[in-house]
């Protein structure tokens, strides 16, 4: 275990639930990266798999909760998305 890694991804962490709060307030979906967040994910599931496969270690769980919060994040845009269309009609 790297406390490098463990910083990083507390650090990383700490971002989401403020990215979640404005995705809740806003209900739009200006500023927001699709891509991003895909690619966030993606790397994710990479930190994931490296844990899992060659370094299992408690930190997997960071990377899980990272995960998930960045894929509430996902669900959010594709949800504000959606009530931005139904604004439109």
């Amino acid at each position: 275990m790297s406390v490098f890694e463990v910083l990083m991804l507390v650090c990383f962490g700490c971002a989401w639930p403020t990215s979640i709060y404005k995705s809740l307030k806003s209900k739009s979906v200006k500023g927001k990266s699709v891509l991003f967040l895909y690619i966030i994910l993606l790397g994710y599931v990479f930190g994931m798999l490296h844990k899992a496969f060659y370094n299992f270690d408690l930190i997997i769980y960071l990377y899980l909760l990272n995960f998930l919060m960045v894929f509430t994040d996902l669900m959010l845009y594709y949800r504000n998305l959606r009530l931005s269309k139904k604004d439109m009609v």
